[in-house]
C-alpha cells in the first residue's frame, strides 16, 4: 500500500501541507503571485492515494510554475464545508486569490496535464504577448513571433487571432484561414468573426488612391461610394474612427448602397474590436439613433 509522507514545508516549496490557520496566506495570497492547486485528500481514500502521487509530481516537474496545496478533509472540515467539497479526491485551482478551474475524482496523468494547461503560465504565453506589444511599432517583428508561439501551441487563441489579423489587414489569405481557427469560446472569436465579416468590405476596394476620393467628397458630399471607398481605406489602415464616421453618414443616407454594406461593415468594425472598447461604445450609439 501507498503511505503519505507529508511534504516538505518552504517559501518556495512547490507542495505544502495546509491547514485552516495558514491557509489564507499559503493558498489564496500565494496565488496572486502563481496558480495553487489544492487537493482535498485523505488517509482512507483510495482515489486519493492513486492521485496524489501524480499531482505531486506534475508540481516537483513544473519548477515553480504551479504550487500544490494538500489538505487533509478529515483534519480540516470547516475549510472542506466552505469549498463545498462532496467527494474526494477534489482538486480546485486557485489564480489571484479565486477558484478558476476544479474536477474530482482520480483522472489520467494525461488529462490533468490538459487541465493544467487551463490556467498555467507558458514560454508560448510570454511569446505572444510580446508579439502583440510589437504588433503597433514593428509588425513584421510581431508576425515572426507570433509564428514561433503558434509553432509551440498552435490552438492557441491569442496567437491565431493575432497573427490572423495582422496577415488579412495586410490582405494575405493565409490571416482568413488562422481566423477561422480561432475556437468557439474563447474571448478573440467573436473579433475574428468580425474580421472575417469585413473581408467582402474590403474586396470591394477600388485602386482609387485616398487623396482622390478625399477630392470627391469635398466636390460633392452626396458621392457615397467615395465614402465607401474611403472607409475601406481608413479601416486598412486601422484608422477605425474616421472608417466609422464615412460608414454612419452613409447609413444615414442610404443603406440600399452596396446592400446595406455600411451598416454591415460598422458590425463588423465593431465585432473585431471588441464591445468593451470605448469607440465601439459610442458608435454602437450613435448607429442605434441612426437606425430607430
Amino acid at each position: 500500500m501507498t503511505t503519505y509522507t507529508p511534504p516538505e514545508q518552504g517559501a518556495n516549496a512547490p507542495i505544502i501541507e495546509v491547514d485552516q490557520s495558514n491557509f489564507e496566506r499559503e493558498v489564496v495570497a500565494r496565488s496572486r503571485e502563481v496558480p495553487v492547486v489544492v487537493d482535498f485528500w485523505a488517509p482512507w481514500c483510495g482515489p486519493c492515494r492513486a492521485l496524489g502521487p501524480t499531482l505531486e509530481r506534475l508540481a516537483e516537474e513544473s519548477q515553480g510554475a504551479f504550487v500544490l496545496a494538500k489538505v487533509n478533509v478529515d483534519q480540516n472540515q470547516q475549510l472542506a464545508l466552505a469549498f463545498q467539497v462532496q467527494g474526494i479526491p477534489a482538486v480546485k485551482a486557485l489564480k489571484d486569490g479565486k477558484i478558476v478551474d476544479e474536477f474530482t475524482g482520480a483522472l489520467p496523468e494525461r488529462q490533468i496535464r490538459e487541465w493544467l494547461k487551463r490556467f498555467m503560465p507558458s514560454k508560448t504565453d510570454g511569446i505572444i504577448e510580446a508579439a502583440a506589444a510589437l504588433e503597433a511599432t514593428d509588425p513584421d517583428e510581431a508576425i515572426a513571433r507570433y509564428r514561433v508561439g503558434l509553432g509551440s501551441d498552435p490552438e492557441n487563441p491569442v496567437g491565431l487571432f493575432g497573427l490572423g489579423r495582422l496577415l488579412f489587414m495586410r490582405g494575405e489569405q493565409e490571416g482568413v484561414m488562422l481566423l477561422q481557427e480561432v475556437p468557439i469560446g474563447s474571448p478573440f472569436y467573436s473579433r475574428a468573426q468580425g474580421l472575417l465579416e469585413l473581408a467582402d468590405f474590403f474586396g470591394q476596394a477600388s485602386d482609387v488612391d485616398a487623396a482622390t476620393l478625399q477630392e470627391r467628397m469635398a466636390n460633392d458630399a452626396r458621392d457615397l461610394e467615395a465614402r465607401y471607398q474611403l472607409a475601406i481605406r481608413y479601416t486598412q489602415d486601422e484608422q477605425y474612427t474616421d472608417a466609422l464616421d464615412q460608414l454612419l453618414a452613409i447609413v444615414m443616407r442610404d443603406r440600399s448602397l452596396h446592400d446595406d454594406g455600411a451598416r454591415r461593415a460598422m458590425l463588423g468594425i465593431f465585432a473585431m474590436m471588441g464591445n468593451d472598447n470605448e469607440v465601439v461604445v459610442d458608435y454602437q450609439r450613435k448607429l442605434a439613433s441612426a437606425l430607430f
